[in-house]
Parts: structure tokens; sequence; C-alpha cells
């Protein structure tokens, strides 16, 4: 049976670890069927939340380079169940992963959920579009109200993908998520001030008997 996502990763000297570490039976006698080669609803929603992602790319001589990549939440984009996109924005002008996928198109990415302790990670072709190239593409790909410059467009072609486990994900909370959690006890606390106010106020007033 397939098993889409390690049936890429797993070579012979991943084998060869596996079998070290006495765990290869059980990947040799996997009996489910995960392909994972079209992306769900599930995916669609966790990737339209995230804010951010690393993506690996292998140069020409052969090592590896992860870059993180960001912009505002959802800016990478699912096109449809095999295909993504986003807009890649002006850095460090190092244009290392440019150059990578350039010369080999293979490229992996992670994407995390801290505060849900969730990571999706995903095999993908990538190409390179210029913005002039496919103006339906530039205006789905491009957030008005980012003050970013982007340079191009990366266009995948999904692989396969795979969801790990929870373990040793330490949660952690984006300023937004962080707000919205302390919302009700700060409209709470504005309340309670108000009655303080309130309060003091008819305590002030001489004969108030209310």
């Amino acid at each position: 049976m397939s098993y889409g996502f390690l049936d890429i990763a797993i070579t012979p000297s991943v084998r060869a670890s596996q079998k070290a570490m006495g765990v290869d039976r059980i990947w040799q006698n996997f009996n489910g069927d995960r392909d994972f080669d079209r992306l769900t609803e599930n995916e669609a929603a966790f990737i339209a939340a995230r804010d951010s992602f690393y993506m690996a790319s292998v140069s020409e001589t052969g090592w590896p380079y992860v870059q993180h990549r960001g912009g505002p939440s959802g800016f990478l984009k699912v096109i449809d169940d095999r295909t993504l996109a986003f807009a890649d924005y002006r850095g460090n002008r190092q244009y290392i992963s440019t150059g990578n996928v350039a010369a080999n198109d293979r490229v992996s990415l992670f994407l995390m959920d801290y505060a849900h302790r969730a990571r999706l990670k995903i095999y993908a072709h990538v190409e390179e579009v210029a913005l002039d190239a496919d103006t339906e593409l530039t205006m789905l790909v491009t957030d008005p109200n980012y003050r970013a410059r982007i340079e191009r467009i990366f266009r995948l072609r999904l692989e396969s993908f795979d969801w790990n486990c929870p373990q040793h994900i330490t949660p952690r909370f984006a300023e937004g998520e962080v707000n919205e959690a302390v919302r009700p006890l700060r409209e709470r606390l504005a309340q309670l001030e108000s009655e303080n106010v309130e309060l003091r106020a008819r305590l002030a007033t001489p004969g108030d008997t209310q």
C-alpha cells in the first residue's frame, strides 16, 4: 500500500537507520493507504491561517537551505487541490532559494501552528512566475494592505503532504492570538472600572441614598 510522503522520504539509507533502531517493521508492514497527493478542506483551512512557513531547497553542491517565508495570514494560497502559490517579497536580496529552485525544482515546506501544536509538511515542485506572466495569479497573491514589494511568484505543484505528531512542540502564541485570548478579560476589567467610577461618584454625593 502507499504511504505517499514516506514513499518519497524513505531511501535505502533511511531504511538502514530504521533497521538499526529496530523500527523497520513498522514501515515495511504498513497496511494503510495514505497517498496524500490532494489537499482537502482541512489542509486548505490550516494553510489559510498561517502567516509564515519554512521552505527547504537544495543547492547545486548538494547543500540544503532552509528559509523562513512570512507575510499576512493566508499569503500562501491554495489554488486547487494540487497547486499552491505565494508572493515572494523582497528580503535580504541573497536569492539563495531562487537560485536553488532554478536548478532543482524540488522543495519541502514546513508549516507550524505552535498554539495548537500542529505541523504540516509538504513535498512539491516549484516554478518561478513573473508578475506580468499571469495577471490573475498576481492579483490572487497580492495583498494591498501588506506593505512589501513583490519580486516574483512561486507556484508549487503538490507531490505529497503529511501531518506530524504534536510531540515536543512548545505552545507559542502570536500577538493576535494573545489579544483575542485576553479580550474577554479586558472587557470585564473595563466594566468593573466603570462600575467602580460610578460607585465612587455615588458615595461622594451627599444625601444620595441609592
